[in-house]
């Protein structure tokens, strides 16, 4: 499983190429035959990160209070937790402002 933190950013890194305007040129013209992850697949796996990293989290916590986890461990995956979610947070702002600036295009 990768770190949410590593999974945040694959999923930035997949959306960069998911709006790269060469390659959208080139699937335009017919110059690109392969298919990329589509929107849905890759806010599916964002989603999934974030909530195995909370599952990691309520692990460690629950771990460390019966005295069989470290502090470093338990401090680390919240750490990872609140990176994912954060990250998370931040591509559902920019959906909302995506989808705001949308309608207030004129038809």
């Amino acid at each position: 499983m990768p770190l949410p933190a590593a999974a945040a950013a694959n999923a930035y890194a997949s959306l960069a190429r998911l709006t790269d305007p060469a390659a959208a040129f080139a699937k335009a013209t017919g110059g690109g035959a392969e298919s990329g992850p589509n929107f849905s697949s890759i806010l599916k796996e964002a989603l999934h990160t974030v909530s195995e990293a909370g599952r990691n989290s309520d692990v460690q916590s629950q771990s460390m209070a019966a005295g069989k986890a470290n502090i470093v461990d338990v401090v680390t995956a919240v750490a990872e937790t609140e990176v994912a979610v954060s990250a998370l947070v931040s591509v559902r702002d920019k959906v909302v402002q995506a989808y705001e600036e949308i309608m207030r295009m004129p038809i």
